[in-house]
């Protein structure tokens, strides 16, 4: 079964780019190809760089760990640490010495100040969402996948989540790859590419 199929495009530097479509048209297939999650059968993708298709699992697993941020609506949270552990696991796995006060930083800016004791298990699908989200803003990646970052968050904690993501995109030239249903909020990408049963149908500058 083909669910992607000539879809080709790039992605400068610090640019913000939504990927929009209808459900089934494989939108979340292809960011799970550009973030190397899952290996093309044919065709390639390069990030950051990096061609992977040559590497092995644990060398696109480094090219991840170097460079990459997710977000994804299923959280994917470590039930066994509390919030802030959640959130310093990428930074102590990195080496980063401060990980407790760059953790403590970033759980402030996303509303999280008095939840970091909490366990997942103990903590709303919105709090999940901002720890979640908290944890990929923590390494300062170069690229930050996301998808449907805002799909479990009321509007206003939404809003606040996306405007923390796009002063991320502007103040550290992080690359920005979302996959959203929310047309305000591809809106405010630099491009829009539209999906649909698999191809690329669209490529367009956000408007305005």
């Amino acid at each position: 079964m083909t669910i992607l199929s000539d879809v080709s495009f790039a992605v400068d530097g610090g640019d913000s780019v939504a990927i929009v479509g209808p459900s089934g048209a494989g939108k979340s297939t292809l960011l799970a190809l550009l973030a190397g999650l899952d290996l093309p059968s044919t065709g390639s993708v390069t990030l950051n760089g990096h061609d992977l298709n040559t590497l092995d699992e644990d060398g696109r697993a480094r090219v991840r760990a170097q460079s990459v941020g997710f977000v994804f609506q299923s959280f994917h949270l470590v039930p066994s640490l509390n919030a802030l552990e959640n959130v310093m696991l990428p930074l102590e796995l990195a080496g980063m010495k401060d990980a407790r006060d760059a953790a403590l930083r970033i759980t402030d800016e996303v509303g999280l100040a008095e939840r970091r004791s909490h366990y997942p298990a103990q903590l709303s699908g919105g709090e999940k969402q901002r720890v979640a989200i908290a944890r990929a803003f923590a390494t300062r990646p170069a690229v930050l996948f996301a998808d449907e970052p805002t799909g479990n968050l009321d509007a206003r904690t939404g809003e606040k989540i996306m405007t923390l993501m796009f002063d991320l995109n502007r103040d550290s030239a992080t690359t920005l790859v979302l996959v959203t249903h929310d047309s305000q909020l591809a809106a405010r990408c630099d491009r829009v590419l539209t999906l649909d049963a698999g191809k690329l149908v669209a490529d367009e500058a956000a408007a305005a």
